[in-house]
């Protein structure tokens, strides 16, 4: 594993590897990301390996903020880019493949969309795609590892719970097994890895959540994305909460959970997201998660209370 004992991307507000200090530690400027929408489904929707999707994904594939996949890519590469400069006035760029399976297309297509949107701006420095473990044949890692030695590929990968259970109830038709097998083969090409989890998945413990950081410390990722679940109108797990609720996470408890994942995720692997976004019009529950501030502002809180930083806690158990 390249594992980097890398204090310099934390300081005394954040006591842990934010994306964005890395990237300011490597480009020496702002980078962000342009999502845009390939028109792609999923394997578990159209009946490759089942239907329905994931129960708590939206009919958007997670895109929710991407481009509309009516328009061309160039357009959408533009709109959302000035979109971005009302925040930031310049930066630069990932395209980014983002709405449901990126990888689930022949080949010849997954091409003709890579190589087009690389080329959309010269200020594009990276790559990314999202997509599924069991949507990554082996011509298409021949291909992604090819592309990145030319420019920067990232796959985000979904994995969302390591708990066979959990990942049956949600419907995500794969295996752990499956998820680590595309994560070795992926970094045999030297493709950078960010997993995305899940957090406040029906029925699962602070203790099961944990466990899910644990075993992604036993594989060669460069990032995670950590999400709370949230419960949105036209998905099958948003109807199902609807007609029976159950407990959902509070705030403290949310916070709580993260910060011990915070304490024992390995100190080089680089933290994407510690909070998720719904449109607020689609949003069912828990309410507190449209206040994404305060929920980091809680988590900073708590580490610095604590004294406590990244890894801390892998790092006893290994010199334990």
């Amino acid at each position: 594993m390249n594992v980097v004992k890398n204090m310099n991307l934390m300081n005394h507000e954040k006591h842990y590897n934010t994306l964005h200090h890395y990237y300011l530690h490597k480009y020496r400027q702002k980078v962000f990301k342009i999502s845009l929408n390939g028109g792609f489904t999923c394997p578990n929707i159209d009946g490759t390996v089942a239907t329905g999707g994931c129960t708590f994904c939206s009919y958007m594939g997670s895109g929710d903020f991407a481009g509309n996949k009516l328009e061309p890519l160039a357009v959408q590469f533009e709109k959302i880019k000035q979109m971005m400069h009302n925040k930031w006035e310049e930066g630069l760029y990932i395209a980014y493949f983002q709405a449901n399976t990126n990888t689930h297309a022949p080949l010849k297509r997954l091409k003709e969309l890579y190589e087009e949107a690389i080329t959309l701006d010269k200020n594009i420095i990276m790559l990314s795609i999202g997509t599924r473990p069991d949507s990554l044949p082996s011509d298409v890692v021949e291909y992604l590892g090819e592309l990145n030695q030319r420019m920067p590929v990232q796959i985000e990968l979904g994995l969302q719970t390591i708990h066979e259970t959990t990942s049956e109830l949600i419907n995500r038709a794969h295996d752990l097994a499956c998820f680590d097998d595309a994560v070795q083969r992926l970094r045999e090409k030297r493709i950078e890895v960010v997993v995305h989890i899940i957090n406040g998945l029906p029925f699962e413990t602070k203790d099961m959540m944990i466990e899910t950081v644990k075993h992604l410390n036993t594989l060669d990722i460069q990032g995670i994305k950590i999400h709370m679940l949230h419960l949105m109108e036209k998905t099958k797990m948003g109807y199902q909460y609807k007609k029976n609720p159950w407990k959902l996470m509070t705030l403290e408890e949310y916070v709580d959970v993260t910060v011990d994942q915070i304490g024992w995720l390995r100190k080089d692997i680089i933290i994407h997201r510690l909070t998720g976004d719904s449109p607020s019009s689609m949003l069912i529950a828990p309410h507190w998660t449209r206040k994404k501030f305060v929920v980091t502002n809680e988590i900073d809180k708590k580490m610095r209370k604590l004294d406590l930083w990244q890894g801390d806690y892998d790092e006893k158990e290994r010199t334990s």
